[in-house]
């Protein structure tokens, strides 16, 4: 290998290795790793809390639907839907 090659070689290398320190400065993918690792352990110790609210709101949305259930039965014509009342508009 002659003068010229290796000194073509060099300039590509050194050329690479800009770039890639360049990409490391825009991308950061090193410290876009620890937010994601973070992230997820955040995610997994937060699980039961918040299955817990997900299960609450569930139970509560539940209660309300019944509630209007009872409203409307209790308000409509209907016998079928009062079950044992008498309707007492009749």
């Amino acid at each position: 290998m002659n003068a010229e090659a290796l000194e073509l070689y060099f300039r590509r290398l050194l050329d690479f290795l800009i770039y890639a320190k360049n990409y490391f400065i825009r991308k950061n993918p090193i410290k876009e790793m620890a937010t994601s690792i973070v992230e997820g352990i955040k995610d997994f110790l937060t699980v039961k809390k918040k299955l817990k609210i997900a299960q609450y709101r569930l139970n509560y949305h539940r209660h309300q639907l019944q509630k209007m259930e009872q409203l409307i039965a209790e308000n409509s014509d209907h016998q079928f839907l009062k079950g044992s009342n008498i309707d007492q508009k009749r």
